[in-house]
């Protein structure tokens, strides 16, 4: 579907929804009986990543709650333009649903000129589903073991460190942004699909640290691989309890990144409604908030309003560093 067709699309739903209060028993009706076959949950990365295993979790559960086979469709490529466009024109039942990045609603619209399809504007919220803390790691061989001594050695050696940091556009490679923004360090940033990518080349010496989520690194911080340096929370981590905070060394520095379960666009209230409140149900069980921590991931339960309201303030905080970060991307 061309970018117009989707623009077309969406406006002839918005158009619809006008009518929405004529509708309000239907609707409530279709809720109710919601699901009526498989769910589909499409996600813009790829299998075995952090927000991918994040997916498929909630997808088992989601699956024993409503009796209907929910399964996790990837869909890569585009700081996750493919995802949204594959799901904007998708029927507005329910039974397709999008887990989306931080970076759709934070960097996307400003990186990506003329993208037909803004997701907080357009689709409609259903929950928040949880925080991937950013850490801050070098290799074993730079022999630092602060962020404040990273600093100092990449002032110090000016310019000849390399940084892995993610996808471009990503809350990674913005976080890298702000560290060097916010401390006048010259790096060169590397830009990797995968952590395992960015982990193989610092243990071959070809990277010296890298910023990542905490599922994605956890392995190799525990495996010795690599020497954690701070986590970019405003708290520290409960079970990361000696991991200092970036704030400790940048104060107000925060980058968190996190996933948002989304409607496709004309999604009826009641329906969205229906389904943002048994992923809450889902989310608020000791257990399976004990299976996300232990992924590395820190559930926060929020209602639509409050997810919309949330992303809204995330803008507000990434404004500056995207806007630095638009000029050397584009």
């Amino acid at each position: 579907m061309t970018s117009r067709q989707i623009r077309q699309q969406i406006g002839r739903r918005s158009f619809l929804a006008g009518g929405a209060a004529l509708a309000f028993t239907a609707n409530g009706a279709r809720a109710q009986s919601f699901p009526s076959g498989p769910v589909k949950i499409v996600t813009s990365v790829g299998p075995g990543s952090s927000p991918d295993v994040c997916a498929r979790v909630l997808a088992d559960k989601l699956t024993q709650l409503w009796g209907q086979q929910v399964i996790v469709l990837n869909q890569p490529g585009g700081a996750g333009a493919v995802a949204i466009k594959a799901v904007a024109p998708a029927a507005p039942d329910g039974h397709t649903l999008y887990m989306s990045l931080a970076t759709n609603f934070i960097a996307l619209p400003q990186l990506q000129e003329n993208f037909p399809v803004d997701v907080l504007r357009d689709f409609v919220p259903i929950g928040y589903v949880g925080d991937h803390p950013m850490v801050f790691a070098a290799s074993r061989d730079l022999g630092v073991t602060t962020l404040a001594e990273l600093i100092a050695l990449a002032k110090k050696r000016k310019g000849e460190l390399n940084f892995a940091a993610g996808n471009r556009g990503s809350i990674l490679h913005l976080a890298a942004e702000w560290l060097r923004s916010a401390t006048g360090i010259e790096v060169t940033l590397v830009h990797y699909p995968a952590a395992s990518q960015a982990i193989t080349d610092i243990l071959g010496g070809r990277v010296h640290a890298m910023v990542d989520a905490v599922p994605a690194m956890r392995g190799a911080i525990e495996g010795g691989k690599i020497k954690p340096l701070a986590v970019a929370t405003t708290k520290r981590l409960p079970n990361f309890p000696d991991l200092p905070t970036v704030a400790e060394t940048i104060p107000g520095f925060e980058a968190v990144g996190w996933l948002a379960l989304m409607a496709p666009p004309g999604t009826p209230l009641p329906l969205a409604q229906r389904i943002s409140d048994d992923l809450r149900r889902v989310l608020a069980e000791p257990a399976f908030e004990k299976r996300y921590e232990d992924l590395g991931t820190y559930i926060r339960l929020m209602t639509p309003e409050q997810l919309t309201a949330f992303i809204r303030e995330q803008q507000r905080i990434w404004q500056p560093v995207i806007a630095e970060t638009a000029k050397t991307i584009k």
